[in-house]
């Protein structure tokens, strides 16, 4: 009996099983406008589903940057459109806007992405009210070769008002208009601001006169995916922000072997200093302090000289040209020379102690300054310092400088 009674609960559950599929057959028939079959429920062939044309194709690889995204209808409407990028492990919708007629959509940034996936998610709805849908997806050009640019001062530091915005490349940019317009260089309060190229690496950014103090400035970089030079695309999408401090500038009298430091257009203090020596002069010019160092090492071979000199412990040092010419500590030179004779190398020295002292001239100088702030070099028996030795840039007339734009 027991046997008899396992077929029949069989026996039923099989049958449960038959009505189910019919009930559910039944209606999905019911859903559809007249069609049978479960291929209503995704739109009938030839309906909106099988026209919304997806562009680049599903699938797609390798998608170059100049290729157009774009969905499209031919008839019926577009109700919704989805596009996801995903890139550098992040996922970021793509905004675009469907056309009034409702028959395309098109991104608001017409250009791809490189190294980048894209999803697209797209229902249509015809006249009769009918949905379908599309997805499609297709990963764009990775380029072999990338570039960036090290910016000058550093995010978040506060600056002497004569900073020059400096942006360096580790590739040569050929086409310096595409990059040119990808960086973009604000201030608050709004100052003119314009660039110029030295040499196809280097793109600088200045106002026409030194920095209001507090003044807040941005460094826009949007140089990801520019083209700078054929196949070779920039990396980088950031922003570098710093704040300009007071106005400190600093004037060496390289005749009298004396520099008066200015704070705020006052006189703080008259220092003796000794400058270059008969041919190893100190360059004449503005000079923008482009790195403080509390002790640094320096030799003669690293400048073009002999082996003259090779000193491990240079204290309070600070850069004001590429081409090795600082403000430093001295502390080997006797007392006497300071303000009395040049005997440097092209540096300008102020009398230090070994180790540095906080309060010998170096010292207070040094606690006083600025990455940003100026020294200015007057009546050497040098020319003036190149405009792009260092931040030099100021040494440079306002229409000059504007013509080193690369756009037109």
């Amino acid at each position: 009996m027991n046997h008899v009674h396992g077929r029949a609960r069989r026996a039923g559950a099989a049958l449960a099983a038959v009505l189910t599929w019919a009930g559910l057959l039944a209606g999905v028939a019911g859903c559809t406008s007249g069609g049978t079959g479960l291929g209503g429920v995704f739109g009938k062939p030839g309906g909106p589903g099988e026209g919304i044309g997806i562009v680049p194709d599903d699938g797609d690889k390798g998608v170059r940057p100049g290729r157009k995204l774009s969905v499209r209808v031919p008839q019926g409407r577009l109700e919704s459109v989805r596009v996801v990028k995903s890139q550098d492990a992040r996922d970021t919708p793509v905004p675009g806007r469907i056309s009034a007629d409702g028959r395309r959509w098109d991104p608001d940034d017409r250009r791809l992405a490189l190294a980048a996936k894209y999803t697209v998610d797209a229902v249509a709805v015809d006249e009769d009210g009918r949905r379908s849908a599309r997805h499609a997806s297709f990963t764009t050009y990775v380029p072999e070769e990338r570039f960036i640019g090290y910016v000058a001062p550093e995010n978040r530091s506060t600056v002497g008002t004569g900073m020059i915005v400096s942006l360096e490349f580790n590739r040569e940019i050929t086409d310096r208009a595409a990059v040119e317009r990808a960086v973009r260089v604000s201030a608050e309060p709004a100052v003119e601001i314009r660039p110029h190229w030295f040499g196809d690496d280097r793109l600088d950014f200045r106002p026409r006169h030194y920095w209001r103090p507090g003044t807040e400035v941005t460094v826009d970089l949007r140089l990801r995916d520019v083209e700078g030079a054929r196949g070779v695309y920039g990396l980088q999408h950031k922003k570098v922000a710093f704040t300009v401090g007071r106005s400190q500038v600093s004037v060496v009298d390289a005749a009298r072997k004396t520099m008066k430091v200015w704070r705020d257009g006052e006189l703080l203090s008259t220092v003796p200093v000794t400058a270059g020596a008969a041919g190893t002069t100190t360059y004449n010019g503005k000079m923008v302090v482009a790195e403080m160092l509390d002790v640094t090492r320096m030799n003669s071979r690293t400048v073009g000289f002999g082996g003259e000199y090779d000193i491990p412990d240079v204290p309070h040092a600070m850069r004001l040209t590429a081409s090795g010419t600082f403000l430093h500590g001295n502390y080997w030179a006797p007392r006497e020379v300071f303000g009395q004779t040049n005997v440097s190398h092209g540096c300008v020295g102020l009398r230090d102690v070994r180790g540095g002292g906080a309060d010998t001239p170096a010292g207070w100088f040094y606690d006083r300054s600025l990455v940003g702030d100026v020294v200015e070099v007057r009546h050497s028996k040098d020319r003036t310092v190149a405009p792009d030795n260092g931040l030099g840039g100021w040494n440079m007339s306002w229409r000059r400088w504007r013509e080193g734009s690369a756009v037109r």
